[in-house]
This record gives structure tokens, C-alpha cells and sequence, in this order.
């Protein structure tokens, strides 16, 4: 259970409500993040969270999100910056984790809070490029006989989410099929069997790309390409495995590389199926 007595300065952790949402949002505002209310709504409806009080107002969130029966994602912690010091951090994340014993969890770090991740058993596994920028028209990659690119359908649902589940390491199916309902989902087939796709859909200042599955770095790009094509003009975001060597096509779409978070896991590492790849993530919080 969450302790709710509070510490010595004043500070009380508790586990988060949708009251709180509005409150969380203001705060990931003083702090620069992109994120709208509606953002914190979508992410909150898949997980659950703590926050930190002091004075009746909220200085502190940290979210989870629990993937099946071996996984779990973190992300939205955040500490208002007039708290910071007190190791409020530190404290949402201790009672955070203490849910999640037996399960291999994963989250993407600023530089800044690798320190406080890796004290608390995680180590880092790779790294992601978050890219953004007013899309650039995209000139369409040539697909090789047998392939083809088409609109996603309801019937997709059921072997999207083993795509994704594939890709990620994890199962997600809630999300996918959320994500299904709301964005513009184009699929990578071949021989009419579905082997990757790509998802937009609003975040933050404009648009957000991801997640993107594919089998290899083409079928990335041909997906990429299409929607980045189709958003020519807006803002749009994708945040990529370092790994995929996608970097320098994406800032040629307009795209340029504004940050770096180290992935870090504490467990095992979720392993993907072969023959299926997570180019691009939901977000940073959701994996």
C-alpha cells in the first residue's frame, strides 16, 4: 500500500485520480513537456499512478503501465522544479516499483535522471532519437513485387496486436486496439498477409508517428514515408530506435533529431519475435 503519512518536508505520495489529471497536466507544463490533457487522459485510461502533495498541491506524478504478466512500462514522472532536491523523485518511484515486483520493467531516461533509474537496479539497453519537425513531402519508396501498402480495417485488430506484441517484447492488445479507434493506420503486406504497419494520430504540438513495426528498415521507410507524405506541412514527431539507422533519412524529411533518452531495463529485456521490429515507439511513456 501507498504510505500516505507525510515525510519530514511536508510531502505526501498518493495514488493518482482522474481529478488529478488537470493538476498533472499544469505541471508537465512547467516543465516544457509537449503534452496536452487529452494526452494524460489517453495514458492514464491503460495504467495507473502516484502523486506527490505538499500543501494540498501536486508536485509530483509517476505512472505504470502493467503489459501482461511479465511487463510493465514507466514514464510521466515528473517533479516540479521548486520541489526538486528533495528527492521526491526518488520517493514516486521507490513506491512505484513496489508493485511491479516480478516483472521486468522498461522506461526511457533523460541524461538527467539516469543517475536516479540506475540506484534503482536499472541498466541502460540502447538508445531512442526523438525526431520532429514541419514535415517535408515525402517522396514514396518503391515496393517490391508482392507488397503493397493499404488502410488498416477492424478485422486487423487481432493480428496487429501480434505484431506489436512481437515487436515490443510485450503484449498490448487494449492499446493497439485504442490506437486502431483513433489514428490513421496504414499496413505493410505482403501476399496478403499483414507484416507491419504504422500509426498517426494527435500528441502533444501536432502529430505523432509511432509505433511503426516492419520486418526490416525498407518496410520501416515505405510506412514512414506514406504517413510522413500524407502530413506534409504539420508538425509531426517519431521517436526511433537508435539502432534502425533511420536518423539521417528521417531529418531529410524535415524531421531533425531534438533529443536522445537512454532506454534502461530493470529485469530482463523483453525479447521480440524474429521477423518483426518496433522501428518507432507509441511514445516514450508507453513504450
Amino acid at each position: 500500500m501507498t504510505d500516505t503519512s507525510p515525510a519530514r518536508d511536508g510531502v505526501v505520495l498518493r495514488p493518482m485520480q482522474a481529478s488529478d489529471l488537470e493538476p498533472a497536466h499544469a505541471l508537465s507544463l512547467r516543465v516544457h513537456w509537449p503534452h496536452r490533457l487529452a494526452d494524460w487522459h489517453f495514458a492514464f485510461q491503460f495504467g495507473s499512478g502516484l502523486v506527490a502533495e505538499r500543501d494540498g498541491e501536486l508536485v509530483g506524478t509517476a505512472l505504470h503501465w502493467r503489459w501482461g504478466a511479465q511487463h510493465a512500462t514507466v514514464g510521466l514522472v515528473i517533479v516540479d522544479p521548486r520541489c526538486q532536491g528533495r528527492h521526491i523523485g526518488h520517493r514516486l518511484m521507490q513506491a512505484l516499483l513496489a508493485g511491479l515486483d516480478g516483472r521486468s520493467v522498461l522506461l526511457h531516461s533523460t541524461q538527467e535522471g539516469r543517475g536516479l533509474y540506475e540506484r534503482l537496479g536499472f541498466v541502460r539497453t540502447g538508445e531512442v532519437r526523438q525526431h520532429q519537425g514541419t514535415a517535408l513531402p515525402a517522396p514514396l519508396v518503391a515496393l517490391e513485387p508482392g507488397w503493397r501498402l493499404r488502410p488498416a480495417d477492424h478485422n486487423d485488430t487481432a493480428v496487429l496486436t501480434a505484431l506489436d506484441g512481437h515487436a515490443r517484447g510485450m503484449p498490448r492488445p487494449a492499446l493497439i486496439s485504442e490506437l486502431l479507434a483513433s489514428a490513421d493506420t496504414v499496413v505493410l503486406d505482403h501476399a496478403g498477409q499483414a507484416r507491419g504497419f504504422a500509426m498517426l494520430r494527435r500528441f502533444g504540438r501536432g502529430l505523432c508517428l509511432g509505433p511503426v513495426v516492419a520486418p526490416d528498415a525498407d518496410g520501416a521507410k515505405v510506412l514512414i514515408a506514406h504517413l510522413v507524405g500524407l502530413s506534409a506541412g504539420k508538425f509531426v514527431r517519431v521517436d526511433v530506435d537508435f539502432e534502425s539507422g533511420l536518423t539521417e533519412w528521417l531529418e531529410s524529411l524535415g524531421l531533425l533529431r531534438v533529443e536522445g533518452p537512454t532506454v534502461m531495463v530493470r529485469g530482463e529485456v523483453p525479447m521480440r519475435v524474429e521477423g518483426s521490429r518496433l522501428f518507432a515507439l507509441v511514445n516514450q511513456a508507453l513504450g
